[in-house]
Protein backbone atom coordinates (compact mmCIF):
# COMPACT_ATOMS: atom_id res chain seq x y z
CA UNK A 1 0.00 0.00 0.00
CA UNK A 2 0.50 3.75 -0.60
CA UNK A 3 1.18 4.76 3.66
CA UNK A 4 1.94 8.26 4.08
CA UNK A 5 3.34 8.56 8.28
CA UNK A 6 2.17 11.92 9.47
CA UNK A 7 4.68 12.96 12.45
CA UNK A 8 6.36 16.35 13.51
CA UNK A 9 3.79 19.35 13.86
CA UNK A 10 4.17 22.36 15.93
CA UNK A 11 3.44 20.79 19.28
CA UNK A 12 5.66 20.59 22.41
CA UNK A 13 5.73 16.66 21.62
CA UNK A 14 7.66 17.27 18.04
CA UNK A 15 10.59 15.27 18.85
CA UNK A 16 9.10 12.33 20.19
CA UNK A 17 6.49 12.51 17.66
CA UNK A 18 9.50 12.22 14.79
CA UNK A 19 11.35 9.80 16.63
CA UNK A 20 8.08 7.59 16.23
CA UNK A 21 7.40 8.41 12.49
CA UNK A 22 10.93 7.37 11.96
CA UNK A 23 10.41 4.05 13.71
CA UNK A 24 6.85 3.41 12.16
CA UNK A 25 7.83 3.86 8.49
CA UNK A 26 11.00 1.53 8.59
CA UNK A 27 8.53 -0.85 9.89
CA UNK A 28 5.85 -0.30 7.22
CA UNK A 29 8.84 -0.40 4.59
CA UNK A 30 9.67 -3.36 6.16
CA UNK A 31 6.14 -5.07 5.53
CA UNK A 32 6.61 -3.79 1.64
CA UNK A 33 4.74 -1.13 1.82
CA UNK A 34 5.61 2.24 -0.31
CA UNK A 35 5.93 4.67 2.79
CA UNK A 36 6.88 8.49 2.51
CA UNK A 37 7.36 10.46 6.10
CA UNK A 38 5.81 13.61 5.92
CA UNK A 39 5.98 16.36 8.74
CA UNK A 40 2.58 17.68 8.78
CA UNK A 41 3.61 21.52 9.47
CA UNK A 42 6.78 21.85 7.27
CA UNK A 43 4.58 19.40 4.70
CA UNK A 44 6.02 19.02 0.60
CA UNK A 45 6.47 21.95 -1.17
CA UNK A 46 8.20 20.67 -4.76
CA UNK A 47 4.97 17.96 -4.84
CA UNK A 48 1.18 17.70 -4.62
CA UNK A 49 0.52 13.78 -4.61
CA UNK A 50 1.85 10.83 -3.45
CA UNK A 51 3.73 9.23 -6.16
CA UNK A 52 5.67 12.62 -7.30
CA UNK A 53 5.94 13.35 -3.41
CA UNK A 54 7.68 9.79 -2.86
CA UNK A 55 9.78 9.25 -6.49
CA UNK A 56 11.74 12.79 -4.78
CA UNK A 57 11.44 12.29 -1.24
CA UNK A 58 11.71 8.46 -0.20
CA UNK A 59 14.20 7.15 1.95
CA UNK A 60 15.91 3.47 2.37
CA UNK A 61 15.45 4.26 6.32
CA UNK A 62 14.93 7.01 8.47
CA UNK A 63 16.50 7.93 11.97
CA UNK A 64 15.53 10.19 14.41
CA UNK A 65 17.12 10.79 18.11
CA UNK A 66 14.40 12.19 20.90
CA UNK A 67 16.91 15.45 22.21
CA UNK A 68 17.06 15.39 26.19
CA UNK A 69 14.89 18.70 26.07
CA UNK A 70 11.74 19.62 24.00
CA UNK A 71 11.69 21.72 21.25
CA UNK A 72 11.58 25.57 20.95
CA UNK A 73 8.37 26.09 19.12
CA UNK A 74 8.70 29.67 18.57
CA UNK A 75 11.93 29.15 16.62
CA UNK A 76 10.54 26.28 14.64
CA UNK A 77 7.66 28.73 13.59
CA UNK A 78 9.79 31.74 12.98
CA UNK A 79 12.02 29.24 10.59
CA UNK A 80 9.05 27.75 8.71
CA UNK A 81 7.26 30.41 7.63
CA UNK A 82 4.02 29.04 7.29
CA UNK A 83 1.92 31.96 7.71
CA UNK A 84 -0.21 30.64 10.83
CA UNK A 85 -1.09 27.46 9.36
CA UNK A 86 -0.40 24.03 11.59
CA UNK A 87 -1.01 21.78 8.25
CA UNK A 88 2.28 22.85 6.01
CA UNK A 89 1.78 22.97 1.88
CA UNK A 90 0.20 19.74 -0.39
CA UNK A 91 -0.25 17.90 2.79
CA UNK A 92 -3.96 16.82 2.50
CA UNK A 93 -3.67 16.50 -1.26
CA UNK A 94 -0.40 13.53 -0.72
CA UNK A 95 -2.36 12.05 2.05
CA UNK A 96 -5.94 11.96 -0.76
CA UNK A 97 -3.43 10.24 -2.67
CA UNK A 98 -1.99 8.03 -1.05
CA UNK A 99 -3.70 4.40 0.22
CA UNK A 100 -4.09 5.27 3.97
CA UNK A 101 -2.22 7.90 6.42
CA UNK A 102 -0.23 6.57 9.50
CA UNK A 103 -0.86 9.02 12.27
CA UNK A 104 2.56 9.32 14.55
CA UNK A 105 1.08 12.70 15.79
CA UNK A 106 1.52 13.52 19.89
CA UNK A 107 -0.17 16.37 21.61
CA UNK A 108 -1.87 19.42 20.17
CA UNK A 109 -3.80 19.16 17.03
CA UNK A 110 -2.24 15.50 16.44
CA UNK A 111 -4.42 14.26 19.37
CA UNK A 112 -6.92 16.59 20.28
CA UNK A 113 -9.45 15.73 17.01
CA UNK A 114 -8.37 18.64 14.72
CA UNK A 115 -5.84 16.79 12.43
CA UNK A 116 -8.80 13.68 12.37
CA UNK A 117 -11.57 15.88 11.87
CA UNK A 118 -9.69 17.15 8.53
CA UNK A 119 -9.21 14.15 7.65
CA UNK A 120 -12.11 12.95 7.69
CA UNK A 121 -13.47 16.07 5.68
CA UNK A 122 -11.25 15.24 2.98
CA UNK A 123 -12.92 11.58 2.84
CA UNK A 124 -8.72 10.31 4.04
CA UNK A 125 -7.98 6.99 6.10
CA UNK A 126 -5.94 7.24 9.17
CA UNK A 127 -4.93 5.04 11.97
CA UNK A 128 -5.65 5.87 15.72
CA UNK A 129 -9.52 7.03 17.13
CA UNK A 130 -11.68 9.26 15.34
CA UNK A 131 -11.98 13.04 16.25
CA UNK A 132 -14.37 12.37 18.66
CA UNK A 133 -12.62 9.92 20.90
CA UNK A 134 -9.39 12.34 20.42
CA UNK A 135 -11.00 14.90 22.19
CA UNK A 136 -12.41 13.25 25.00
CA UNK A 137 -9.36 11.39 25.82
CA UNK A 138 -7.11 14.44 25.27
CA UNK A 139 -9.10 16.77 27.38
CA UNK A 140 -8.00 15.32 31.01
CA UNK A 141 -11.14 17.00 32.66
CA UNK A 142 -13.48 15.43 30.13
CA UNK A 143 -12.05 11.93 30.41
CA UNK A 144 -11.60 12.03 34.27
CA UNK A 145 -15.80 13.36 34.58
CA UNK A 146 -16.39 10.32 32.23
CA UNK A 147 -14.23 8.11 34.20
CA UNK A 148 -15.92 8.50 37.43
CA UNK A 149 -19.57 8.38 35.87
CA UNK A 150 -18.81 4.85 34.62
CA UNK A 151 -17.48 3.81 37.73
CA UNK A 152 -13.21 4.46 37.32
CA UNK A 153 -11.62 5.44 39.90
CA UNK A 154 -8.47 8.51 39.09
CA UNK A 155 -6.99 10.85 41.74
CA UNK A 156 -8.93 13.39 43.13
CA UNK A 157 -7.98 16.68 41.11
CA UNK A 158 -9.70 20.21 40.28
CA UNK A 159 -9.04 22.30 37.53
CA UNK A 160 -8.06 26.00 37.49
CA UNK A 161 -7.62 28.43 34.85
CA UNK A 162 -4.21 30.71 35.67
CA UNK A 163 -5.24 33.18 33.72
CA UNK A 164 -7.81 34.43 35.97
CA UNK A 165 -7.09 32.76 39.41
CA UNK A 166 -4.40 34.16 42.01
CA UNK A 167 -1.91 31.30 42.64
CA UNK A 168 -1.98 32.37 46.16
CA UNK A 169 -5.88 31.65 46.25
CA UNK A 170 -4.95 28.56 44.79
CA UNK A 171 -1.82 27.60 46.89
CA UNK A 172 -4.47 28.39 49.90
CA UNK A 173 -7.04 25.34 48.77
CA UNK A 174 -4.95 22.52 47.97
CA UNK A 175 -3.53 19.78 49.84
CA UNK A 176 0.20 18.98 49.46
CA UNK A 177 1.35 16.66 47.87
CA UNK A 178 -0.31 17.14 44.42
CA UNK A 179 0.57 16.47 41.21
CA UNK A 180 0.12 20.14 38.51
CA UNK A 181 -0.20 18.85 34.93
CA UNK A 182 -1.60 21.16 31.72
CA UNK A 183 -5.46 19.56 31.14
CA UNK A 184 -4.62 18.86 27.52
CA UNK A 185 -0.50 18.02 27.60
CA UNK A 186 1.56 14.51 27.00
CA UNK A 187 4.53 13.15 27.60
CA UNK A 188 4.98 13.91 31.02
CA UNK A 189 5.44 17.78 29.65
CA UNK A 190 4.70 20.55 32.00
CA UNK A 191 4.20 17.96 34.93
CA UNK A 192 5.04 18.05 38.57
CA UNK A 193 4.96 16.40 41.64
CA UNK A 194 4.69 19.45 44.27
CA UNK A 195 5.63 18.94 48.00
CA UNK A 196 6.40 22.26 48.82
CA UNK A 197 4.93 26.49 48.36
CA UNK A 198 8.40 26.98 46.71
CA UNK A 199 7.55 23.81 44.41
CA UNK A 200 4.19 24.61 43.67
CA UNK A 201 5.38 28.15 42.37
CA UNK A 202 7.71 26.58 40.32
CA UNK A 203 4.87 24.00 38.68
CA UNK A 204 2.67 26.57 38.11
CA UNK A 205 5.01 28.75 36.02
CA UNK A 206 5.94 25.52 34.06
CA UNK A 207 2.68 24.46 33.76
CA UNK A 208 1.64 27.83 32.12
CA UNK A 209 4.75 27.54 29.61
CA UNK A 210 2.21 24.73 28.34
CA UNK A 211 -1.25 25.87 28.41
CA UNK A 212 -2.90 28.37 31.20
CA UNK A 213 -5.63 25.25 32.31
CA UNK A 214 -4.26 23.27 34.39
CA UNK A 215 -5.17 19.94 36.55
CA UNK A 216 -4.44 19.59 40.33
CA UNK A 217 -4.32 16.08 41.23
CA UNK A 218 -4.06 14.26 44.72
CA UNK A 219 -0.29 12.26 44.39
CA UNK A 220 -0.75 8.87 44.62
CA UNK A 221 2.06 7.09 45.58
CA UNK A 222 2.35 3.63 44.27
CA UNK A 223 3.54 1.56 41.25
CA UNK A 224 2.94 2.57 37.80
CA UNK A 225 1.68 0.44 35.09
CA UNK A 226 0.32 0.60 31.71
CA UNK A 227 -1.94 -1.84 29.40
CA UNK A 228 -2.23 -1.05 25.76
CA UNK A 229 -4.91 -1.96 23.79
CA UNK A 230 -5.05 -3.21 20.40
CA UNK A 231 -8.46 -4.61 18.11
CA UNK A 232 -10.84 -4.34 21.41
CA UNK A 233 -7.72 -6.95 23.59
CA UNK A 234 -5.34 -5.90 26.35
CA UNK A 235 -2.09 -6.70 25.90
CA UNK A 236 0.46 -7.49 28.19
CA UNK A 237 0.40 -5.43 31.57
CA UNK A 238 3.67 -3.68 31.64
CA UNK A 239 5.15 -1.52 35.19
CA UNK A 240 7.34 1.05 34.56
CA UNK A 241 10.52 2.29 37.07
CA UNK A 242 11.97 5.03 36.49
CA UNK A 243 15.49 4.80 37.73
CA UNK A 244 15.36 8.24 39.68
CA UNK A 245 12.53 10.22 40.09
CA UNK A 246 8.96 10.22 37.92
CA UNK A 247 8.40 8.79 34.92
CA UNK A 248 9.08 12.61 33.06
CA UNK A 249 9.59 13.58 29.57
CA UNK A 250 13.44 12.85 30.22
CA UNK A 251 13.07 9.25 32.00
CA UNK A 252 10.27 8.15 28.99
CA UNK A 253 12.62 9.06 25.97
CA UNK A 254 16.05 9.05 27.19
CA UNK A 255 17.72 5.20 27.36
CA UNK A 256 18.33 3.71 30.30
CA UNK A 257 16.14 6.13 32.29
CA UNK A 258 13.24 3.40 33.12
CA UNK A 259 12.89 0.09 33.26
CA UNK A 260 10.29 -1.47 31.85
CA UNK A 261 9.02 -4.92 32.98
CA UNK A 262 6.64 -6.90 30.45
CA UNK A 263 4.77 -9.31 31.21
CA UNK A 264 4.79 -7.03 34.74
CA UNK A 265 5.35 -9.29 37.85
CA UNK A 266 1.94 -9.19 39.28
CA UNK A 267 -0.63 -11.49 40.27
CA UNK A 268 -2.74 -12.93 37.31
CA UNK A 269 -6.03 -11.24 39.25
CA UNK A 270 -4.79 -8.43 38.77
CA UNK A 271 -3.37 -8.72 35.76
CA UNK A 272 -6.63 -9.28 34.54
CA UNK A 273 -8.46 -6.50 36.49
CA UNK A 274 -5.92 -3.89 34.97
CA UNK A 275 -6.84 -5.32 31.41
CA UNK A 276 -10.23 -5.05 31.82
CA UNK A 277 -10.73 -1.31 33.18
CA UNK A 278 -8.26 -0.74 30.47
CA UNK A 279 -10.51 -1.98 27.89
CA UNK A 280 -13.60 -0.17 29.75
CA UNK A 281 -11.83 2.78 29.61
CA UNK A 282 -10.85 2.27 25.43
CA UNK A 283 -14.66 1.76 25.36
CA UNK A 284 -16.28 4.42 27.24
CA UNK A 285 -13.53 7.10 25.18
CA UNK A 286 -15.01 5.96 22.07
CA UNK A 287 -11.18 5.04 21.26
CA UNK A 288 -10.40 2.88 17.54
CA UNK A 289 -8.07 0.22 16.47
CA UNK A 290 -5.41 1.08 19.47
CA UNK A 291 -4.72 2.70 22.67
CA UNK A 292 -2.60 2.83 25.75
CA UNK A 293 -4.20 3.47 29.42
CA UNK A 294 -1.83 4.25 32.36
CA UNK A 295 -2.17 3.44 35.93
CA UNK A 296 -1.12 3.62 39.32
CA UNK A 297 -1.40 0.70 41.59
CA UNK A 298 -1.00 1.35 45.85
CA UNK A 299 -0.02 -0.97 47.80
CA UNK A 300 -3.03 -1.58 49.62
CA UNK A 301 -4.51 -3.21 45.80
CA UNK A 302 -6.50 0.31 44.72
CA UNK A 303 -6.17 0.93 41.07
CA UNK A 304 -6.48 4.45 39.56
CA UNK A 305 -6.37 5.39 35.94
CA UNK A 306 -4.35 8.08 35.16
CA UNK A 307 -5.23 8.52 31.49
CA UNK A 308 -6.39 7.41 28.24
CA UNK A 309 -3.27 7.75 25.11
CA UNK A 310 -4.76 7.23 21.33
CA UNK A 311 -1.65 7.87 19.68
CA UNK A 312 0.58 5.99 21.66
CA UNK A 313 4.44 6.84 21.26
CA UNK A 314 6.06 4.25 18.36
CA UNK A 315 9.57 5.22 19.63
CA UNK A 316 12.58 3.01 20.48
CA UNK A 317 11.43 3.40 24.68
CA UNK A 318 7.56 3.25 24.21
CA UNK A 319 5.59 1.22 26.13
CA UNK A 320 2.69 -0.22 23.42
CA UNK A 321 5.92 -2.06 20.87
CA UNK A 322 7.07 -3.83 24.44
CA UNK A 323 3.70 -5.05 25.63
CA UNK A 324 2.95 -6.38 21.91
CA UNK A 325 6.19 -7.83 21.75
CA UNK A 326 5.85 -10.27 24.63
CA UNK A 327 2.24 -11.08 22.76
CA UNK A 328 4.39 -12.14 20.09
CA UNK A 329 3.86 -9.31 17.41
CA UNK A 330 7.08 -7.67 16.28
CA UNK A 331 7.16 -4.17 15.53
CA UNK A 332 7.03 -4.32 11.95
CA UNK A 333 3.81 -6.47 12.40
CA UNK A 334 2.24 -4.29 14.79
CA UNK A 335 2.29 -1.07 12.50
CA UNK A 336 1.06 -3.23 9.57
CA UNK A 337 -1.59 -4.64 11.75
CA UNK A 338 -2.84 -0.65 12.99
CA UNK A 339 -2.61 0.38 9.26
CA UNK A 340 -5.02 -2.46 8.32
CA UNK A 341 -7.60 -1.98 11.67
CA UNK A 342 -7.63 1.72 10.01
CA UNK A 343 -9.56 -0.02 6.95
CA UNK A 344 -12.57 -2.26 9.56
Amino acid sequence: MKVVVLAGGLSMERDVSLSSGSMVANGLMAKGHQVLLVDVYEGVRDSADFTEAFGKHQQEHYDYEVPVIPPDLVAIEMANGNGGALIGPNVLSICQSADVTFLALHGAMGENGQIQATLDLHNITYTGSSYAGSLLAMDKVLSKQLMAAYGVQSPKWSEVNLEVVDITTVYQQIDLPCVIKPVSGGSSIGVSLVRTEMEFIQAVELAKTVEPTVLIEELITGREFSVGILAGEPLPVIEIIPTSGFYDYQNKYQAGRTNEICPAMISSALAERLGAEALKVHQLLRLGGYSRVDFLVTKEGQTYCLEANTLPGMTPTSLLPQEAAVAGIDYPELCDRLVRLSFS
